[in-house]
């Protein structure tokens, strides 16, 4: 089994895939499993990403998925580990950041951890501990209206701490911009004051590789993907990583595109009125849906006729009163689960006809994507735009996807995606 420097855990699909393309920039071989390997991994491997689909169910359960998660990755020689929360540090009300992080730290014995889901490249900042998107709290923002996970409190202490009884506390941006030794000297200090975890602030990725460097000893890290840019020279600097210039290479993938979106989040709902001004679509409906119409075999059949012109996209992302009206009517859960349930199946039916090179939106619908067409590991390619890299499936039949979260990418994603997929 290939001896790794940096075992992940990630709480969805589309945060795995984040995070491996953060840690391919920086020149780790990055491989993404789906969900506890059976196996052995490539021996050209630096860092393994293990993407759960533990964000929202209850925290009994993504506590036990996340320590056999764990379990592996010690047993694969792992130095350090990484738990990789979303940058909006989404959750319900009972966790499940704070305990998913207190069962790692309790297994690694770690005493402290930092919490640091800063983004700055994909305007998440840290400042005074509250949570920012763009120039917006993470309470203003369209977060707020998550159907999973709504974010109605931007203090990230707050927040992290009504999930954990250990103490929070913050390290401000006032010792962030004095580096790295003041970082970690206020580490020190609050570890030595009984705290477990500390929010950090961050405002750019200057101060996101100083943090990366301040935790280069300590056995666990948590947080977004940002605060993953550093860790790659903390072993650079160990001489156990070298240049890997080619971390990002993946080869060519013939076939067809198209594009599946299941993320009502105001930026996919923009990626996806963006395409429809120019190319063809399908939206379904959860309540026709549930109402026994076969629209995925309409969707299908649609597509047939119009694919090998172009790529096309099939999707149910809609407008937050829309999304509200099903939820009333279905339940939240059920809602969700006929959206996830008709977008794999799509996905699979355009597999057969030919698709080849797939953009997935939204992490729920990614998981259930990749499930339904049995992909078990992604290798990790160039990144089309922050957080979003093209993956390879690792299989007989190669298949190219890019796997975003609902919040990511620019207003036309998906055709800067397709134009430069492998």
């Amino acid at each position: 089994m290939s001896q790794l420097l940096l075992g992940c855990i990630a709480d969805d699909f589309t945060g795995g895939t984040d995070l491996a393309n953060t840690l391919v920039r920086g020149g780790m071989r990055t491989l993404q499993v789906i969900g506890v390997p059976d196996g052995p991994v490539p021996d050209d491997i630096d860092a393994v990403v293990i993407a759960l689909k533990s964000r929202t169910i209850s925290p009994e359960a993504a506590v036990n998925d996340s320590l056999q998660a764990l379990q592996w990755l010690r047993a694969a020689g792992s130095q350090q580990f990484f738990f990789k929360y979303c940058s909006t540090f989404d959750s319900t009300p009972l966790g499940n950041i704070g305990p998913v992080a207190d069962a790692l730290a309790d297994a690694l014995g770690a005493s402290f951890a930092v919490a640091c889901p800063a983004f700055p490249e994909n305007k998440r900042t840290i400042f005074q501990g509250h949570l920012f998107v763009g120039d917006l709290l993470l309470s203003e923002s369209g977060m707020r209206h998550h159907p999973l996970t709504p974010m109605t409190d931007a203090n990230l202490v707050q927040v992290l701490q009504q999930q954990t009884p250990k103490p929070v506390g913050l390290v401000s941006h006032e010792v962030v911009n004095r580096g790295s030794e003041a970082i970690s000297a206020a580490f020190r200090d609050l570890e030595a004051q009984g705290y477990r975890y500390a929010v950090v602030d961050a405002l750019n990725d200057e101060h996101l590789y100083a943090i990366g460097q301040a935790v280069a000893g300590h056995s666990l890290v948590t947080g977004g993907s940002g605060v993953a840019l550093g860790l790659p020279d903390n072993f650079r600097r160990l001489e156990l990583l070298g240049d890997a210039r080619n971390a990002a290479a993946l080869p060519f993938v013939d076939g067809l595109g198209a594009v599946v979106s299941g993320s009502c989040s105001v930026a996919t709902n923009g990626q996806v009125e963006h395409w429809r001004k120019k190319r063809p679509s399908f939206a379904l409906d959860p309540i026709l849906l549930a109402n026994g119409r076969n629209q995925v075999r309409e969707a299908i059949a649609w597509a047939q006729d119009l694919i090998h012109a172009g790529p096309v996209l099939i999707h149910a992302s809609a407008e937050p009163d829309s999304v509200k009206q099903a939820q009333q009517k279905l339940g939240i859960e059920a809602a969700a689960q006929i959206v996830e349930a008709a977008l794999s199946a799509v996905a699979v039916g355009l597999y057969h006809m030919g698709v080849r090179k797939l953009v997935v939106a939204g992490g729920e619908t990614s998981g259930a994507v990749v499930k339904a067409l049995g992909i078990k590991a992604l290798r990790i390619g160039a990144m089309i735009d922050a957080g979003v890299p093209w993956t390879l499936a690792l299989r007989d039949d190669p298949v190219a996807l890019a796997l975003k979260s609902g919040n990511f990418g620019s207003v036309d994603f998906f055709e800067k995606a397709l134009a430069n997929a492998p």
